[in-house]
């Protein structure tokens, strides 16, 4: 299998980083298409991808294509690949926004798969939403298609383009929800006295430990809640403020926003 990755920023990297070490390559090398030559030469300094400049000398051997560039690139990028493409291959889409059909449309192809993916994806703890064009995509290709999102991390098949829409206001948006979160605790501990470092340490931690609790147990985070939390205490004084200030339908709200806004982006994509 001979994989392209078409854009070589932060998640294009991410992905064709997590791919190379994996065994489907069969030690063939992930093959990046960059524009600019500062990418490729820092790209090439990793030492096991094969760069390229020129879609022609990349694009049509491929058997797999990823698509990893900003979405207003993606109509002068389509124009390019159009004369090269084929019908057997697989085209599988991080950009935000761009509906399967578009890129259907406009690039020439059949098999499409659309993602949304989120920045956890840097360390191996990514979660990727994933769709495919009904009718296009086997159950064959899909599952290779998942095994290749899973390397970082792990991915949802969902049944529509919908739920991408909507994974984008959980899981594609949702870490700057929690850096939202451990920004106010950090600036709250340092305004207790905490020095930087101990404040990080107090922060961090208390995230990581919460999320391994809930990930190696059944009980939902209202349950864990209680647990913590004993009447008239320290922590049920903080969740009462919480509760006062309304900040769980504010969290709700915050969500619906990004979802609402990944889906007017769609359609002024749709509109171009």
């Amino acid at each position: 299998m001979k994989l392209l990755v078409i854009g070589g920023g932060n998640m294009g990297l991410t992905y064709a980083e997590g791919i190379a070490s994996s065994p489907f390559l069969k030690n063939k090398k992930v093959k990046i298409f960059d524009t600019s030559e500062v990418k490729r030469n820092e790209i090439d300094q990793i030492g096991y991808f094969d760069t390229y400049k020129n879609l022609e000398e990349c694009l049509p051997q491929a058997d797999i294509v990823l698509i990893a560039v900003k979405p207003y690139h993606c109509e002068t990028l389509f124009k390019e690949m159009k004369p090269l493409i084929n019908q057997n291959q697989i085209f599988i889409s991080l950009m935000a926004g761009v509906k399967i059909g578009k890129i259907q449309d406009e690039l020439g192809a059949k098999k499409v798969v659309r993602t949304m993916p989120n920045l956890p994806a840097k360390v191996g703890k990514g979660v990727t939403s994933y769709t495919e064009a009904k009718k296009e995509v086997s159950r064959a290709e899909l599952l290779i298609v998942r095994h290749l999102l899973d390397t970082t991390g792990t991915s949802i098949h969902v049944e529509n383009e919908k739920f991408i829409d909507a994974s984008t206001g959980i899981s594609g948006s949702g870490p700057a929800y929690v850096f939202y979160f451990m920004q106010s605790m950090l600036e709250a501990a340092k305004k207790m006295g905490f020095s930087d470092y101990d404040s990080k340490v107090l922060v961090s931690n208390t995230f990581e430990g919460a999320v391994e609790l809930f990930n190696q147990s059944d009980l939902s985070p209202k349950t864990w809640m209680d647990r913590v939390a004993s009447k008239g205490g320290t922590t049920q004084a903080a969740l009462d403020s919480m509760e006062d200030n309304n900040v769980n339908e504010l969290i709700k709200e915050a969500a619906y926003a990004a979802f609402n806004r990944a889906v007017e982006l769609g359609k002024s994509q749709e509109e171009k």
